[in-house]
């Protein structure tokens, strides 16, 4: 709450000054009929009028308080704000092949990704998120969904795919996640794909899945992870070759307006994460309204009402003629 006129409140000075004045001066300029003595006059009656008095005082004092106040315009302040938020649908298609299990990041690949992942989603407040994982075949892990809680507990779930499903099926990961997100009503549709291989299985071409996902204005940003070695090597199994296809990982990111990076490494990794975040950062628009609630009718009109019973109380019931 503020007030229109606030100067005007420092006229509340006169209610005390006022007050000093008529208890100590006020009294001789009232009309008053002397007598010899008090005798004849009983207690009861000379309390009543001293009462009297009283009231009288304390509701002009009132009045004046309450026609200062309303004379200030005191009002209620609501500041509103109205958001506009241009929300991303976006799904992370992870690679959860055998070669995932690398060391070459710490502890492996997987867990790696699965770490900086779970980052990103942190940041990603307004935005709807869906995961897709895929080996040999694609699995919809979470679909799209704005509770990151729900959708960081299943990340941490994911595990390398079985011996029956290994491989690497880039072009129908992103054909799934594709059929995902077509039906959807917002602007800005996004993939993020990560692999450390290349396309080895599945019924769709990696290019010809990335013409589809163009079609729908679906921009997919492309992750080679794994180091510039030659060979790594998988706990338990030995070494294995580095496949990298990043030609075609570099094709899918260029025919849909994305990007490709580069992950040697996991800092590498949070920083594309990181770069990602800000290329695919939703506008906000905020326009900011003021609304005012006037209250001095609260003060001004039980002021002349009140200043109204009280001349009417003086003239009947304290019978004064002035």
């Amino acid at each position: 709450m503020d007030f229109q006129h606030p100067w005007l409140l420092l006229l509340l000075i006169l209610i005390p000054l006022i007050f000093v004045w008529h208890r100590y001066f006020g009294q001789r300029w009232e009309a008053v009929i002397r007598i010899s003595s008090t005798t004849f006059i009983s207690g009861q009656l000379r309390k009543i009028g001293t009462q009297k008095s009283r009231i009288l005082l304390a509701s002009h004092l009132l009045i004046i308080s309450l026609v200062i106040l309303g004379l200030a315009r005191p009002r209620l302040v609501d500041n509103l704000q109205e958001t506009n938020v241009n929300v991303i649908d976006m799904m992370m298609v992870l690679d959860i092949s055998s070669s995932m299990l690398a060391d070459d990041f710490s502890p492996n690949r997987l867990e790696a990704v699965k770490r900086t992942a779970s980052a990103f989603i942190d940041g990603r407040k307004e935005d709807r998120i869906g995961i897709l994982v895929f080996a040999g075949e694609s699995f919809i892990q979470c679909p799209l969904t704005i509770d990151k809680g729900i959708l960081k507990s299943l990340v941490q779930q994911i595990n390398v795919a079985s011996k029956e499903h290994d491989g690497t099926a880039i072009g129908m990961a992103i054909a799934n996640a594709t059929n995902r997100l077509r039906n959807s009503e917002v602007n800005s549709r996004v993939m993020i794909l990560l692999s450390d291989g290349s396309n080895n299985a599945g019924e769709i071409d990696p290019k010809t899945a990335a013409d589809l996902a163009s079609q729908y204005g679906i921009r997919i940003y492309t992750i080679g992870a794994g180091t510039n070695q030659s060979y790594t090597r998988i706990p338990g199994r030995g070494l294995i070759r580095n496949e990298i296809d990043e030609a075609t990982l570099i094709h899918i990111a260029e025919k849909t307006g994305g990007k490709y990076f580069r992950a040697i490494d996991e800092k590498a990794l949070a920083t594309i994460y990181g770069e990602i975040d800000l290329l695919e950062r939703s506008e906000i628009k905020i326009r900011e309204f003021t609304q005012y609630k006037e209250l001095y009718g609260w003060f001004l009109i039980p002021g002349f009402l009140l200043g109204l019973c009280m001349e009417t109380f003086r003239r009947s019931v304290f019978r004064s003629k002035t």
